[in-house]
């Protein structure tokens, strides 16, 4: 079952809610309902009254989010990166990227564009309450006047916010940006995650002085920082090898008619976890410990290969650069993806080769 949900699409982008967001939504209207003015609705009008605009500043509020993450997008997208989906969750939105652009005054233009939306935004709605207020002096007070001055100091903070300089936050992108100038673009990945990192530290301590929310963010902060540093190195060093001088090249294949039972006895006789499924010359689909480990013993008698079967190839050809197959694993959340040229499988590639590729080069 999908974590997320498809609402739409906005430049061609599809929109998801994630099960967390929908968990959080009735959180931020809880509170801003029982907060007063200037930062909630809890002594305007009736219960309902305050619930409901409570519930609309949080639907609006999210909607600034995604804009946020569209600004990114946009940026992205004229750089030729492919978007594959914004998805908004729990601590706000993120946009899955095909790849980060490493030409820093590229990164910088992309990172820099989410904060600015927010600032737009914010200072927008600022403007406006301000012009309205003079305009219209009874305007002041009011439930719409209330809204959109949340709303624009949100956006305000949100900005502010991105732009501390530590991973995953935009500002860890720019930092990044203004050393890859300077330096290569790991060394710069890994200076920009340290100053993340001790950000990270700060705010844990002053979490644990004053407010424990700082202290969930340091945390999240700094898994941010430690993971960009390792995935960057990661995708760096394996662009030097091509999957051909990696990829296991004598495949072993197994018949769509074979029992489960079968197909476990033949896993522990060859010490592997996934094979794919043949039939003849002709390429059926893939087949790995995964498929078969919920189906109950006494089943895999009955149960074929062609009954678990994934009939969706991922697949990459042998001439990429190896780079490519671990962001390919790691975007379709699998262990091993097969080395397929034309028509025919030239081989399969695990995590476990990639992984023993990093150990032996760096030694």
């Amino acid at each position: 079952m999908s974590s997320s949900i498809k609402i739409g699409s906005i430049m061609g982008i599809p929109i998801k809610l994630h099960i967390t967001f929908l968990l959080i939504l009735p959180v931020f209207a809880l509170v801003f309902a029982t907060n007063p003015q200037p930062f909630g609705f809890a002594d305007i009008g009736s219960t309902t009254e305050s619930y409901a605009l409570s519930l609309l500043t949080t639907i609006l509020l999210f909607g600034c989010i995604l804009l946020h993450e569209l600004g990114h997008s946009y940026i992205a997208k004229s750089y030729g990166v492919e978007i594959r989906d914004i998805t908004l969750l729990l601590f706000g939105g993120v946009s899955s990227m095909e790849e980060i652009p490493r030409e820093p005054s590229q990164e910088f233009k992309m990172a820099f564009a989410g904060p600015l939306v927010s600032f737009i935004i914010g200072f927008a709605l600022l403007g406006a309450n301000i012009v309205a207020v003079t305009v219209m002096p009874a305007y002041q007070g009011t439930s719409i006047y209330l809204m959109v001055g949340i709303l624009a100091s949100i956006n305000i903070i949100l900005a502010l916010f991105n732009l501390i300089p530590a991973f995953p936050m935009d500002g860890g992108r720019l930092l990044r940006s203004w050393y890859a100038k300077r330096m290569s673009y790991v060394k710069a990945t890994h200076y920009a995650a340290t100053v993340g990192k001790m950000f990270a530290f700060i705010m844990g301590i002053i979490g644990l002085l004053s407010n424990a929310w700082l202290i969930l963010i340091a945390f999240f902060v700094y898994i941010g920082a430690s993971e960009e540093d390792k995935s960057t190195t990661v995708t760096v060093s394996l662009e030097k090898f091509r999957i051909s001088d990696v990829m296991t090249k004598d495949v072993i294949s197994v018949e769509p008619e074979m029992t489960l039972e079968e197909l476990s006895h033949f896993m522990f006789e060859n010490k592997h976890l996934g094979y794919p499924v043949m039939k003849g010359n002709s390429l059926k689909g893939i087949v790995t410990f995964t498929d078969i480990r919920n189906i109950l013993p006494h089943e895999r008698y009955a149960t074929l290969v062609s009954d678990v079967m994934k009939k969706d190839i991922i697949s990459v050809s042998s001439d990429a650069n190896a780079a490519e197959a671990f962001k390919t694993m790691t975007m379709n959340n699998i262990g091993r993806v097969l080395v397929v040229d034309g028509d025919n499988v030239a081989g399969i590639l695990s995590r476990t080769d990639l992984m023993r590729l990093l150990m032996l080069s760096s030694e």
